[in-house]
């Protein structure tokens, strides 16, 4: 096993840890977010039915014109973007699932932005 999927697993194994732990109710669903190695993906699951009430990435159309000095402030963008769109559903609360990913960087600003639009987690 390369380097590589060795760290993959080990994050599909914390991933699990952390699902075990926590789900989005209908009253405070599952904020998710996922980090590649360019984009970053944030959606707001409803576990009880399984369903995604938001999504925002930076791969969105309105953010092709924009231009960003780095990926830490494009994904601040994406917090801030998904969280006025949660406002905007009458979404108040949520519960932030990491996705296994560790609490800094791009993952620590998506959840910086959602909680500067409005969010309480």
């Amino acid at each position: 096993m390369s380097a590589v999927e060795e760290k993959k697993q080990a994050r599909l194994k914390r991933k699990q840890r952390i699902r075990k732990k926590l789900s989005g109710l209908s009253d405070r669903p599952r904020l998710c977010v996922f980090r590649s190695a360019r984009h970053i993906y944030a959606q707001i699951i409803d576990d009880t039915c399984g369903r995604t009430i938001v999504s925002a990435s930076s791969l969105d159309p309105a953010n092709d014109q924009k231009q960003f000095e780095s990926k830490v402030a494009k994904a601040a963008y994406v917090g801030k973007l998904i969280g006025l769109k949660a406002i905007s559903k009458g979404i108040q609360k949520v519960v932030f699932d990491r996705n296994g990913f560790l609490y800094h960087g791009r993952v620590k600003a998506v959840s910086d932005g959602a909680r500067e639009a409005g969010l309480d987690f």
